[in-house]
């Protein structure tokens, strides 16, 4: 009662041979230019912090002061290959997965 019937219609033998190639390059046009900006605006701006991250971390030295992801602020006391020991206070240590600093803090920046 409210839908009408549809019918298939077939396309012209012509019209079939000579512009499906082109038809299916610019149907994938779009996709391929949505992946480019997705490239450019998600991706590589990613790779590029995570090169810059991994660079700070295998920069750090003993007594840099840094900032970790849980928000503990102390000084770098020991080094390890995976592992960093943490002064946060006199006499308290703690000990860190390298990957979980996140921020190197310029000097005299904790009191």
């Amino acid at each position: 009662m409210f839908i009408s019937s549809a019918f298939a219609q077939t396309a012209p033998a012509a019209a079939a041979a000579g512009g499906d190639l082109q038809s299916s390059l610019m149907g994938m046009l779009p996709l391929v230019l949505m992946f480019v900006v997705l490239y450019f605006v998600m991706i590589r701006p990613q790779m590029k912090k995570a090169k810059e991250h991994k660079a700070m971390i295998d920069a750090l030295a003993k007594g840099d002061e840094v900032a970790t992801a849980g928000g503990v602020l102390g000084k770098v006391s020991k080094l390890g290959d995976t592992y960093v020991h943490i002064e946060i206070a006199n006499g308290v240590e703690v000990m860190l997965q390298r990957s979980a600093v996140v921020q190197v803090l310029p000097k005299g920046s904790i009191k």
